[in-house]
């Protein structure tokens, strides 16, 4: 798929490229030229949509993809060992605090790989019907094609705003020549064009995708596009393009997934932590990832394997990862550091980013009763080397204490020394970040890692990971849904749907029917006023927690100012403006009109 993606878009680019071969003499000869003709037959047709699913690839895992969904929110900040360059490079810190201009490299990058992929969408659609498949073939094609368009544009709608449709050949038409217009004016009437596209792409993928993906493939399904489509309208219900009818819409689409799981293949998974557990990357939960091979480094086009960003390797598995590797044994004068080698499961603690206080000690303030924190961030290592009183691979390392009283406790009733507590318990106050205040003895540079990302089959603990990058999931379409009943005046129903999750998270293995039972009456919600839309943004948290997703959907709700500024005291800079993202200077540089402000958005 590497090298066939690379064709693919050359020709959407309109250009032609030409391969070679030379005899005894050095005389070229061409054999082969790909044009446009190609998209004409039926492998170019279906190895055009393969590249539209490989594409994807830029947009879920690498780091810039990452830190524009989570940097900078009341969920995540910048750790210890942010990007902090210029001028085209991955810049987290100003993606945290919100001092980013319109020359970072995480936000060009979407810009630029869409729009690439969006144009070869539009091949694909205009193509499609005059190549010989059959029609349930070509129904296929069209679906998936379309689903992935509208996805593209749902990307860049969420942190741009209105963009265009004309590519410079006419609306949603294929372009093969160079363009320096910049079809963004009137943006008002722009961005009700955007939805309308996203929500008729996604509409017609409901009705031609198959139902059930297959097993073991994240091929495209129904339940997939019904999930994306009801997020769609959802979003459109909260923008300038908004309709009376947006969030029944909305409803409707989610609960007919819902209502439906047997016909689509899905179901919610019975333990929160088995959603994401390695080894289980295709159960019933997940509608839709974006694939890659774990220990594939050459398939998983990841260029450079121990680098960070830039490919369309997962960085997220690195990105959250506290440093490990210098959390010392628990005597005060030991030099022991019991997991001083990186490990493939922990990963390579590049410390991009770290909870907020608030996400740690408020959105999962119930730790015992909501399995979600434990099924979310990793809390026990073991040690990865032998000496110093631990067996690599056996003894318990160090743990990290849910409360600084659980430490203390701990801590008290273990005396310190190697024999009598081999492990190390480290309070909440000793975290980075979010304790306040930092132990030496720990690391300034240690806190909960976020554990859904982890590849114990990575080569290496440094490479970019491989397991597919959970795109939708049932519990958000659940989510979804009852956040369309809230906006629709039927609030009760957004109880039901909200306590089914919070019914799964009472969930752990082990436990008696009676104690899952006394863990969901301590966190359902008992009553219909407590369902707010702040609630459910929290809800959204504890469910959805650091999968590329927060800042948009702080942004598209209109509350990522007042959350941010109420949760995470480093984007305090933050400013109504800053809802949307900066129109990429390149994009700026190659439109050929001297007005070129006229295209930005407000504040930059």
């Amino acid at each position: 798929m590497k090298s066939l993606h690379k064709i693919i878009s050359l020709v959407a680019g309109g250009i032609l490229l030409t391969t070679s071969s030379c005899n005894k003499k050095l005389e070229e000869h061409p054999y082969t030229v790909f044009s446009v003709d190609y998209f004409k037959t039926p492998a170019g047709i279906k190895n055009a949509v393969y590249s539209l699913y490989s594409g994807m690839r830029y947009d879920y895992g690498p780091e810039g993809a990452v830190g524009i969904t989570v940097d900078g929110t009341d969920e995540f900040t910048y750790a210890s060992e942010p990007r902090n360059g210029s001028g085209g490079t991955g810049d987290y810190l100003t993606l945290g605090n919100y001092t980013l201009d319109f020359a970072n490299g995480a936000i060009q990058t979407p810009w630029n790989r869409n729009y690439s992929n969006i144009n070869l969408a539009n091949a694909v659609v205009e193509f499609a019907p005059t190549v010989a498949l059959s029609d349930a073939e070509k129904a296929i094609v069209l679906g998936e094609a379309r689903f992935l368009r509208a996805l593209y544009y749902m990307l860049l709608v969420e942190q741009f705003g209105a963009v265009p449709v004309d590519l410079g050949s006419g609306e949603l038409k294929f372009n093969q020549t160079a363009f320096q217009g910049f079809n963004r004016l009137p943006v008002k009437d722009i961005l009700v064009k955007d939805y309308k596209v996203i929500i008729d792409d996604l509409t017609f993928a409901t009705q031609n995708l198959p139902d059930k993906r297959p097993a073991g493939e994240f091929r495209l399904c129904k339940a997939a596009a019904y999930h994306m489509l009801a997020k769609a309208y959802i979003h459109k219900g909260y923008s300038g393009a908004k309709e009376a009818t947006d969030f029944t819409n909305g409803y409707t689409a989610a609960m007919e997934v819902i209502n439906n799981q047997a016909k689509y293949g899905v179901a919610l998974q019975q333990n929160y932590a088995d959603i994401h557990k390695p080894g289980n990357d295709y159960n019933s939960e997940i509608l839709y990832a974006v694939e890659r091979i774990p220990g594939n480094n050459i398939a998983n086009e990841v260029g450079n394997p121990t680098g960070i960003g830039g490919s369309k390797g997962i960085d997220a598995n690195n990105d959250f990862v506290g440093d490990y590797t210098s959390v010392k044994a628990p005597l005060a004068s030991s030099s022991t550091q019991p997991v001083g080698t990186r490990t493939t499961q922990y990963g390579r603690p590049i410390r991009r980013f770290c909870p907020t206080p608030w996400l740690y000690n408020v959105a999962f303030a119930d730790k015992d009763n909501d399995s979600r924190y434990d099924g979310t961030f990793r809390t026990v290592y073991i040690a990865s080397q032998t000496g110093g009183g631990f067996t690599a691979s056996t003894d318990t390392a160090f743990i990290l204490a849910k409360t600084n009283r659980i430490a203390d406790s701990l801590n008290g009733v273990l005396p310190v020394g190697p024999r009598l507590k081999p492990y190390r318990v480290i309070a909440p106050r000793e975290f980075y970040l979010i304790g306040g205040s930092i132990d030496p003895a720990v690391t300034a540079n240690f806190y909960p890692s976020l554990s859904k990302y982890e590849d114990p089959n990575k080569l290496a603990a440094n490479d970019q990971g491989g397991r597919p990058f959970v795109v939708s999931k049932l519990s958000e379409v659940y989510l979804l849904a009852a956040e369309a009943a809230l906006q629709d005046n039927h609030p009760a129903d957004a109880l039901t749907l909200i306590n089914i999750l919070k019914q799964r998270a009472a969930y752990r293995p082990g436990l008696s029917s009676s104690d899952i039972t006394n863990r969901y009456n301590a966190i359902k919600v008992n009553n219909v006023v407590d369902i707010t839309l702040d609630f459910i943004l929290d809800e959204r948290t504890r469910e959805l927690c650091g999968e590329s997703m927060r800042w948009p959907d702080l942004a598209v709700r209109g509350k990522l100012v007042q959350r941010v500024k109420a949760f995470n005291p480093d984007a305090g800079n933050v400013k109504d403006f800053h809802v949307l993202r900066p129109i990429p200077k390149g994009q700026l540089d190659a439109v050929a009109d001297n007005n070129k402000a006229q295209y930005q958005n407000p504040g930059y």
